[in-house]
């Protein structure tokens, strides 16, 4: 059975306590674009969503990232 991941709440953690440099390094380097939809999902119903422009385009950048095809992906 696969362990849950709690990455979302790990990462609001730091958002709520005011962390939001550390934040947005762990969104860069999300695990997978189901987690930052779940995050995106969270922000929005906590209404944190466009509080900080930096975080929100953080995860965007993430998500378009994540989103796309590309010829190789490093391990």
């Amino acid at each position: 059975m696969a362990r849950a991941n709690d990455w979302t709440g790990k990462v609001m953690a730091l958002v709520n306590g005011g962390n939001r440099a550390a934040a947005i390094a762990q969104i860069k380097v999300a695990p997978s674009v189901k987690d930052l939809t779940a995050l995106k999902t969270v922000m929005t119903l906590s209404r944190l969503t466009g509080k900080w422009k930096d975080l929100d385009s953080a995860i965007d950048d993430s998500l378009a990232a994540l989103s796309s095809p590309r010829l190789h992906r490093s391990p």
